[in-house]
Parts: C-alpha cells; structure tokens; sequence
C-alpha cells in the first residue's frame, strides 16, 4: 500500500484567528494526581479534590469535575464573561457507567428494581457523565455525549469545534471521561481511569481579551469497517488522504502517534501512514488518544497528529499544532 506523505501548511491568511484554540487544560489520572504510585486503588481522593457532596456521583463525573476545574483555573479568564446559553460542552466516554449499570443489573438480577438507589438511578444513562459539570458551571448552550469506541474523546473536541465555528456557541469544554470496566466484563483488567477537560474557544475572542492559548486540536474523523480494511485495496490511504486534507495538511506530514490495538483496522492505518509513526498501546476506553493529544499540545514545540483507532473501524485524526509550533 502507498504511504501518505504529507506536511502541513501553514493556516489560510484571515482566517487563524477564528479557529478554536485551547486555552484551559485539565488531566485527573493516576499519574498526575499520585505519580509516585503510593495511594494504590484510592489514587483519587474525592473529598480533597472536589469536597462534599459528590459521593454518588458516577467515578468518571467525578474525575470530569476535578478535570474541569483544573482547565478552568488554567485559562485564567472568568467563565461569567460567557453568557450561559453560549457555553457548550461534548464529552467522550465508552465506560464510564459500566461498574454503575454492572450494580444495577446484579441488583436486579438477585433482587428487586425496588432495591435501586434513588441517589445512583438517575445516571442510567451514558449520556450524563458530563450532566453534573454541565449544572455546576451552566454550560446551558450546545450539549453532547460522544460514545465511539477508542475515538470518542477526540471526536467530542470536533464536534464540538464544528459547533464554535457554527456559531452555535463562543465557549467549549471538551474531552473525555473514563472509569474502569465493570469486574464482569471482558478485558475490564485494562480498563482506563481519570479524565482529561479543555477548554476551547474562538481565536478572536482570546485575542480581544488579550489572553493566551496553548494552541489547536483539529480533528478528522471516518469509518474503516473491518472487511474493507481487510481487503488492502487502498482504502484506507484514500481515508486518511481525505481526513488530512480536511485538516490542511499536505506534502510531507508530521509525525503521527498511533493509538491503537493489534487489529486488522489498525495494521492497515499504520501501513497506510507509512514511516515517522509511532505507536503506543491503547487500554479500554477512549481517554489514551485524548490524552497523547494533551501532552503533545502541552510540550509547545512541534506539530504533531494523533491517531486514535479501534478495532471496529473507527479512526480520528487530530492535528495538533503548539502555539510555539
């Protein structure tokens, strides 16, 4: 198969400026909060990180509002400045209701649906990992739960994107939220633990303010189903061709960490990106692809992609550009 080689151009003129950029950065996870490894299984301790009155909050909220406040202190602006109908957030999570629906389902099961807890029922659903950070800061506008396997993270901070470029909102809080899989389930001993939160806004705005930005995170996203990736016809460069061009990238490209598994969609975005790729395992969630995003952004030197792929065919390509990059 042809590798791509492509390199990245520089933004149009008139129009960087009204591009989102991260100004606020947020990362809740074992490493960052007991990166001497001397807490085990309590790495999180809740009361010191957020206080009372958030016991029964599902893990994966509870890491989000540690992460949010964390990305909130570190754009070192006021989020009253942003009427509450223009903040949006979209959060990415695959697990992060798992070990709470695994309780459910044995409560039942040996039970009775009687014996739910009224304070855990209400987050039957996936989609609330982010409703209690959405209440605490009115991120009234713009709201959405992204669930793709692997890339659900970096699509959370396209989507959302698309919606700051669409004026559907001037404010953004984006990423991904993961706790580990329930004891029952396949594969829950690599599972992913903590959340990433960033904070995105208009480039112009940031500017008006006289504020700082870390940089931008575009993204691309596509389906590689399985059969097709299979088949080494090429699809999977005329993919990847598409999704770089959409992010502006062209001629010899930068290089790529790869966040993916040993699958038949994964070998085949690999081959397809040729040389100058790194790869790096990836755990059951979607925060590793998020968080390689993060950490390249926050290094402020060269551009870089991320890569995020799962098994079943879903693929992200996120252009990371530094503000010093």
């Amino acid at each position: 198969m042809t590798a791509l080689r492509t390199a990245v151009g520089a933004p149009a003129a008139g129009t960087a400026v009204m591009d989102p950029v991260v100004t606020g950065v947020g990362v809740v996870t074992r490493e960052t909060i007991d990166p001497a490894g001397e807490r085990g299984a309590a790495w999180f301790d809740l009361r010191a990180q957020l206080g009372r009155g958030y016991k029964y909050l599902p893990k994966a909220s509870q890491y989000l509002l540690a992460a949010t406040a964390r990305a909130l202190a570190d754009t070192g602006a006021d989020l009253a400045d942003v009427p509450e109908h223009h903040r949006a957030v979209t959060i990415g999570t695959n697990n992060g209701m798992s070990q709470l629906y695994g309780e459910f389902d044995r409560t039942v099961i040996e039970g009775d649906s009687t014996l739910l807890s009224p304070a855990t029922v209400p987050y039957f659903s996936v989609n609330l990992v982010g409703s209690r950070v959405a209440m605490e800061h009115a991120l009234k506008g713009y709201s959405l739960g992204v669930h793709s396997p692997r890339v659900a993270g970096l699509e959370a901070v396209e989507h959302g994107s698309r919606a700051l470029r669409a004026g559907r909102a001037r404010w953004l809080l984006a990423g991904a939220a993961e706790s580990p899989l329930d004891w029952s389930e396949p594969g829950s001993e690599g599972s992913e633990d903590g959340a990433v939160a960033l904070v995105v806004e208009p480039a112009a705005a940031v500017a008006a303010r006289g504020g700082r930005a870390h940089g931008r995170v575009r993204v691309r996203s596509f389906l590689l189903p399985p059969p097709l990736a299979a088949t080494g016809d090429g699809t999977a460069a005329r993919l990847l061709g598409a999704a770089l061009h959409g992010l502006g990238v062209s001629g010899s490209r930068p290089p790529v960490r790869l966040v993916g598994a040993d699958d038949v969609v994964t070998e085949a975005v690999a081959a397809a990106l040729g040389d100058g790729v790194t790869r790096y395992p990836a755990g059951v969630g979607c925060l590793a692809p998020v968080l390689h995003a993060t950490e390249a952004l926050l290094r402020g030197d060269a551009e870089q992609l991320v890569v995020g792929v799962a098994a079943q065919g879903n693929v992200s390509v996120a252009r990371v550009t530094p503000v010093a990059g």
